[in-house]
């Protein structure tokens, strides 16, 4: 073959190598039809609309609102514009289907001009892959995608029975960023690299961008009987969940793990909240200090059945009356991304807004697991292969490569 031909193709190698590349995803293993609670970690691939992100995951927008701790009272809240670029979380439903945990509720409208690829890579934000929408919607000629074909799209998701060590958690789907790494992003979702590598059954904390990883979230979980329909209600640290028919607003922390709800005031009509034989309504409580203590008697939201919010009326004894509950603080829906916050595209080792989190682990932050060991209390899990386009940077970075080689090679064979 001549020189310069085989110069050439050995060029184009290269470049193919850096348009594609394996990344791998946490797949974690099912049986039967039991499903969680479950968050997904979405990058805006231009300004939208609140109601917008909501709608491209068949989301409820003021569920989207609640766990990014955005002010739901807002006038017009789902009509403000979110800008591009912006990392949100959204709430999934997570299923068990065909074997593994996905959330399957997602569908997409093929628009003029889209392919499989620009879908997964661009409009959901390298959630999924172009040969995972294809394999899901038995699409033999991806290039013969017609405007205005229903498509369903399989996002990743885990439960891992909502638990972490023994402790409520919830998982959160996230799709690695040049720059991330575990301790960092450990750091910022206030867990530790033991627990990542668990979840996602890393031999190292190695990590490449485009990899799909589960995070465990600190937790507030619910003791509902099996007969709510809330049953189960998990909700992540710093954030805010709308439950009841938008009835009432379960949050947690910061500061502790304690599921604390009260009236939602979003509904138009919703059912009474009061305590019976009481004046009290959800969230209230009432103090006397008691040479025993203080006496604390609390009206406790314990789940909506057959569209009714039930009630409990608790009394205990506490060695101090307790202050005004702090609520994880709101903001107005953002604007302008905001660098170091969890709005921000990649998370950075800080903690997360609201506070220091204390973190109530059996392992220590930065510790690192043996290779392939996990304990009997974690989760168990797979990382699987999968085929993605990558960033810019990375292609780069691959053509300069490319050019100093062609260049060396060159000089070595005058060419």
């Amino acid at each position: 073959m001549d020189k310069k031909l085989l110069l050439l193709f050995f060029i184009s190698f290269l470049l193919a190598a850096a348009a594609t590349a394996t990344a791998k995803s946490t797949i974690e293993p099912c049986t039967g039809g039991s499903s969680c609670y479950a968050l997904l970690g979405y990058t805006l691939y231009a300004d939208l609309k609140v109601s917008e992100v909501a709608a491209l995951f068949q989301a409820d927008p003021l569920a989207l609102l609640a766990v990014n701790a955005i002010d739901v009272s807002l006038p017009d809240v789902e009509n403000r514009i979110l800008p591009s670029g912006l990392f949100v979380r959204v709430p999934a439903i997570c299923s068990c289907s065909g074997g593994i945990r996905r959330s399957i509720s997602t569908r997409y409208t093929v628009r003029p001009s889209d392919t499989l690829a620009s879908i997964a890579a661009s409009v959901y934000a390298g959630l999924v892959s172009a040969d995972q929408i294809q394999e899901e919607n038995t699409i033999s000629d991806p290039a013969a995608l017609d405007a205005g074909t229903p498509l369903a799209v399989p996002l990743p998701c885990t439960c891992f029975n909502s638990t972490d060590n023994f402790l409520p958690a919830v998982y959160l789907s996230y799709v690695v960023q040049q720059g991330d790494s575990v301790p960092g992003i450990a750091s910022h979702y206030a867990t530790t690299v033991t627990d990542i590598m668990n979840a996602n059954s890393l031999g190292s904390p190695s990590i490449q961008p485009g990899d799909i990883i589960s995070i465990p979230l600190p937790a507030c979980s619910s003791m509902f009987s099996k007969n709510a329909t809330d049953y189960g209600l998990t909700v992540a640290n710093g954030t805010y969940f709308i439950t009841a028919s938008h009835c009432v607003q379960c949050s947690c922390g910061p500061g502790n793990l304690n599921l604390y709800c009260t009236p939602a005031f979003v509904a138009a009509s919703c059912s009474s909240m009061q305590c019976s034989n009481s004046n009290l309504i959800i969230g209230n409580f009432t103090s006397q200090q008691t040479s025993a203590g203080c006496s604390v008697t609390s009206c406790d939201y314990s789940g909506f059945v057959n569209g009714s919010i039930i009630t409990a009326l608790t009394t205990s004894i506490e060695p101090q009356c307790p202050g005004m509950h702090q609520l994880p603080p709101v903001i107005s829906p953002p604007t302008a991304l905001e660098h170091g916050s969890f709005f921000s595209p990649s998370p950075s080792p800080v903690a997360e807004s609201g506070g220091t989190i204390t973190n109530p682990r059996s392992s220590m932050p930065g510790t690192f697991s043996l290779p392939g060991i996990s304990p009997a209390s974690g989760p168990s899990g797979s990382f699987s292969d999968a085929i993605v386009i990558r960033p810019l940077c990375h292609n780069l970075d691959m053509l300069a490569y490319s050019l100093f080689v062609f260049s060396l090679l060159s000089s070595v064979y005058g060419i």
